[in-house]
């Protein structure tokens, strides 16, 4: 019997993920932690392995989606309101980066920063 996985998310720092983490094994969802040992051992490599991953089995997929969902943490702006999609005005942005090219691998924090909406997918250049 082959096992698979589903990448729920990642995270740039080992601590981030721990949150969730407790939160979806407390709901009995088993959860693996790839590259938390690479980033424990060196954090500063996290943006060029992108981050340790949340994975969960395929199985487990929908209700770890679910959990997932209601206690993420969404994009605000500066008053700490959430931002809203242009597109579809749903209240569900998370920062994204392409890094596209060599020198974002390598530098990310020199990439501006753009939005992606949960809901349709848009991602935007709204700050």
């Amino acid at each position: 019997m082959e096992t698979k996985f589903y990448q729920l998310a990642s995270f740039e720092y080992v601590a981030d993920v721990q949150i969730v983490k407790g939160k979806l094994e407390s709901e009995g969802i088993p959860v693996f932690l790839r590259d938390e040992n690479t980033l424990n051992s060196d954090p500063l490599i996290s943006n060029a392995i992108g981050g340790v991953k949340l994975q969960v089995y395929s199985r487990d997929k929908d209700k770890a989606i679910a959990i997932y969902d209601e206690i993420r943490a969404y994009a605000v702006d500066e008053d700490g309101k959430p931002k809203v999609c242009p597109n579809c005005k749903a209240e569900k942005s998370e920062p994204y980066y392409n890094r596209t090219g060599l020198f974002y691998k390598l530098f990310p924090f020199f990439e501006k920063r753009k939005y992606k909406c949960l809901n349709c997918g848009i991602i935007t250049n709204t700050t």
